[in-house]
């Protein structure tokens, strides 16, 4: 049952259509459309409700989101006080990365071939969960060794690098496959549970102890482009950053500099 004041017939439906017209993509929809059935629901104003969902100990980046969602759902029905909500400030946590020698276990330690290629591809083009889920054949461009990502965040297109060593594996699957590059053995498009199963799996077998998502292969993938001497703007524009300050949070989990300064106890 939807309680309060704000709530509006055919809410759901509005937002919908409203986050749609704006091109916003499904995972975004389903969480504007979750928080702010939450928030009705509640019969709470907006600061009752961020607090509660606060003291659940949700994380800020969630909060942050179901602030975004109420604010952008007062927006479409009107609210004339929407200036006097605030804004929430992300969480300040540096990205988990691996060494190359990690990665290089979990592909060894994965026996089945479609799932090693999985790890390869999403380490070696810097690629999300979603994007690899949906890549295509026809966006592998094998001459000259580049991935076109459509439609990436923000709604962007945006190419990457082919490594050499996955073009071969890839080459492989192609005799059998068409359209979307991975296909489970039920002739289904892989899902985001599934390839996270598959990363798990194989951190599990490497005996890495951190916790590794898919995300972590992308956050390694920069890191170690920058260990490497990559300009920071070119790592940028193969992540499809909007600017390269989103990309500095790697200079602070690179080694490189580090590598040079000798602890106390070693002088």
């Amino acid at each position: 049952m939807v309680k309060g004041g704000y709530c509006v017939d055919n809410w759901k439906k509005l937002l919908i259509d409203e986050c749609r017209v704006r091109g916003y993509s499904r995972k975004t929809v389903s969480s504007y459309t979750y928080f702010v059935g939450e928030f009705l629901r509640s019969g709470l104003g907006f600061k009752q409700f961020i607090l509660r969902l606060a003291d659940k100990g949700l994380s800020a980046s969630t909060v942050r989101t179901a602030g975004f969602a109420i604010k952008f759902y007062f927006k479409i029905i009107g609210l004339k006080d929407i200036s006097k909500i605030p804004n929430f400030k992300r969480d300040k946590k540096l990205p988990v990365v691996l060494s190359k020698k990690e990665i290089k276990n979990m592909i060894i330690s994965t026996t089945n071939f479609t799932h090693r290629l999985i790890i390869k591809l999403l380490y070696s083009a810097g690629l999300r969960l979603s994007e690899l889920i949906n890549i295509k054949w026809k966006d592998i461009d094998f001459e000259r060794n580049l991935i076109h990502i459509k439609s990436a965040k923000g709604r962007k297109d945006r190419v990457t690098i082919l490594s050499p060593k996955v073009k071969k594996d890839l080459k492989v699957l192609t005799l059998s496959q068409e359209g979307i590059v991975f296909i489970s053995n039920r002739n289904k498009k892989y899902t985001s549970t599934s390839i996270q199963k598959v990363i798990a799996n194989a951190s599990k077998k490497a005996g890495i102890k951190k916790k590794v998502t898919p995300h972590t292969l992308r956050h390694s993938f920069a890191t170690h482009l920058l260990e490497n001497g990559t300009d920071i703007r070119y790592i940028s524009n193969l992540l499809g950053h909007v600017s390269t300050d989103t990309t500095m949070i790697y200079t602070h989990v690179s080694n490189k500099n580090l590598k040079r300064i000798k602890s106390p106890l070693d002088f």
